[in-house]
């Protein structure tokens, strides 16, 4: 067993649609984006993962039954660097801070985007995040994509972080974005209801499907409506990773721009994708009272929907 101080251990049972499978690759699809599988298999080496109380090897294939428990290490403290990036708060107080997140800016350190993040800039204005939520993600209580704009709210003492966690795991915080789709979507409103789990083809992506996946809802409604793209307003009941995304093209409308589910050619492309988180409401973890804030659209989506609207 590794020496490390040791996380929550994760713990599943095996079912059917698994059997027979690397438990490697069980353990990688069951995580999502959390660890990935080269750290996975650094469990198995170490004995971190065990079935039924014996450790066993990467090779090992799952049986339905199964019971898998993994005693996850902690991972090293990632040092993260204050840096003076201009932020566009939308609201602060001594609980929370709501920033409008620009297009291209990476919400928190990984590799290949060591500086210029989000969590950068919060710990240089706030100077008092570090030790909340854990030192990989101080103050984020969520996250959105590095070409996704708009609203995002980070917690400013641990009581804060826990009650903005709470209300993210019930859905009860609002989250509205705004897209531009390609395609005339029929509809002038409706649910897309669609597992999302890891691509099969492609582990750093994610499509709708009914293996390893999780329960996915995404409310529409049409905005604007043009022969060749539909300009929408999406609300989130859950908030699985690139969910908008997965489910616009799952029902053949992904984003205008989007590099991973998008079309590869357009007339109207943009460098990340239209995609615009315009709306965030939740209950403030001190007061109880319930906050909403806006953001209007960035620049270079206003740019795209003028050249739609005047053509």
């Amino acid at each position: 067993m590794a020496t490390e101080e040791l996380a929550e251990p994760l713990e599943w049972t095996i079912g059917a649609a698994d059997a027979g499978q690397r438990i490697d690759k069980v353990i990688a699809d069951k995580c999502e984006e959390a660890y990935s599988r080269s750290q996975i298999q650094t469990w198995l080496k170490n004995g971190d993962v065990t079935v039924g109380g014996a450790p066993v090897k990467a090779s090992y294939k799952v049986q339905e039954g199964d019971n898998v428990l993994a005693v996850v290490p902690e991972p090293e403290p990632l040092a993260i660097e204050p840096e003076n990036i201009p932020l566009d708060i939308i609201y602060e107080d001594g609980d929370v801070i709501v920033v409008n997140k620009p297009r291209g800016m990476v919400v928190h350190p990984a590799p290949g985007h060591r500086t210029g993040t989000l969590v950068g800039a919060l710990l240089h204005h706030c100077g008092d995040l570090a030790g909340i939520g854990g030192v990989k993600r101080p103050g984020i209580v969520h996250r959105i994509d590095k070409d996704t704009s708009g609203l995002l709210m980070a917690a400013k003492n641990d009581g804060a972080h826990a009650s903005l966690a709470a209300q993210l795991k019930a859905h009860t915080v609002t989250r509205r974005y705004i897209a531009l789709a390609h395609g005339k979507l029929a509809h002038d409103n409706g649910t897309i209801d669609a597992p999302i789990g890891r691509d099969v083809h492609d582990r750093k992506l994610f499509a709708v499907t009914e293996r390893n996946s999780k329960h996915a809802v995404t409310h529409f409604a049409m905005l604007e409506r043009w022969d060749d793209y539909s300009l929408l307003e999406l609300k989130l009941e859950t908030g699985r990773t690139h969910q908008i995304r997965v489910h616009l093209k799952f029902i053949g409308h992904p984003i205008v721009g989007d590099p991973a589910y998008g079309r590869s050619k357009g007339n109207l492309e943009m460098a990340g994708q239209a995609l615009h988180a315009a709306v965030l409401g939740f209950q403030h973890p001190r007061t109880n009272e319930y906050l909403e804030f806006r953001a209007a659209l960035p620049a270079d989506m206003e740019h795209v929907l003028h050249a739609i609207r005047n053509r």
